[in-house]
């Protein structure tokens, strides 16, 4: 199926990503997460520059060509995955941009597009596999061990009956080897009691899975080394994140690279723990920015997004920082 482009799709603090990042005539941006096209489109409306699109989904980059025609040599598409900027915008001639733009997680589209799997209300295949390749979420749920899927699931998905979830897989898949989402998270609902909040039993362990899939946190990571090889003195990061697992890493990783040390939780590694010597990002907020009570009214999926922007400094790249390599 090829995602058609959607035009009316406005993403989670649109206004907010394109006011921090500035854009300027002649400018080069990169959205490494291009999605729908959001971001993209408002970077190249907002000045005559230009924009370098990343995108692991190959469904999302053939939606995107639709833009070409309005945007003529303004908009480059790439597909793979931003964690690998450097090398991607390097190999087609581009060293530096003047801003980046990280919108985390998986889209509205993925989600809503029930043959993708990453949607626990919505029967389709057990999938989850943002690029369409490698090992699936079915492969993850019906082959690792009981304390490897307990692991992931308390890990990535902050489960704290991620025990008695993985327990029940196991015992589940011995009678029927799960191939769709609905078995899945039927089987953890009759685990998981629905919580106070009304969240679904099912969110942490879907949320789990999808991350472990597609690697997302080590892809930021490695992302944000990116940004900071990427930026000119003056470019600005703006990080869209949706949960807190997202967010502390950014803000661990800023907060380091503006010269602050954090202390260090299991989910970060020490690499990006580690107070800098000197300053190559400069925050640009104290505190994260959140949607509006009119956003989050007319876009529910907006209530748990943080913006965090940072502008790069003049400083030169570490090569090391304390902990590990930068």
């Amino acid at each position: 199926m090829t995602l058609t482009p959607e035009p009316d799709h406005i993403p989670v603090l649109l206004a907010e990503v394109v006011e921090a990042l500035a854009p300027k005539d002649k400018g080069t941006y990169l959205d490494g997460t291009f999605g729908a096209g959001g971001y993209t489109v408002a970077i190249l409306d907002a000045a005559a520059c230009v924009v370098w699109a990343i995108d692991r989904d190959p469904e999302a980059l053939s939606s995107g060509e639709a833009l070409f025609a309005r945007y003529p040599d303004r908009l480059h598409l790439v597909h793979g995955r931003f964690g690998d900027m450097v090398d991607l915008l390097g190999s087609r001639g581009v060293s530096g941009v003047d801003g980046i733009a990280l919108d985390l997680g998986v889209s509205s589209m993925q989600i809503d597009d029930r043959a993708r799997g990453f949607s626990f209300l919505r029967d389709g295949p057990l999938d989850m596999r943002m690029e369409k390749s490698g090992r699936s979420a079915a492969d993850v749920v019906n082959t690792l061990s009981e304390k490897e899927l307990a692991d992931i699931i308390f890990l990535y998905g902050e489960e704290r009956h991620a025990r008695r979830v993985a327990r029940a897989i196991v015992e589940g898949r011995r009678e029927r080897p799960f191939s769709r989402t609905l078995h899945l998270a039927d089987v953890i609902r009759s685990e998981v009691r629905r919580a106070n909040d009304g969240i679904d039993p099912a969110t942490r362990t879907f949320q789990a899975l999808r991350i472990y899939v597609n690697d997302e946190l080590g892809e930021l990571e490695r992302g944000l080394r990116g940004a900071e090889r990427m930026l000119r003195p003056g470019g600005v990061l703006a990080v869209v994140s949706f949960h807190s697992l997202e967010d502390r890493i950014v803000k661990t990783f800023l907060r380091a690279r503006s010269g602050a040390a954090i202390r260090p939780s299991r989910h970060t590694p020490a690499s990006l723990g580690g107070a800098t010597s000197v300053a190559t990002f400069k925050p640009l907020s104290r505190r994260p920015i959140t949607p509006t009570d009119h956003e989050t009214a007319t876009n529910p999926r907006a209530r748990s997004a943080r913006l965090r922007i940072a502008e790069r400094t003049a400083a030169p790249l570490l090569t090391t920082v304390a902990g590990g390599l930068a």
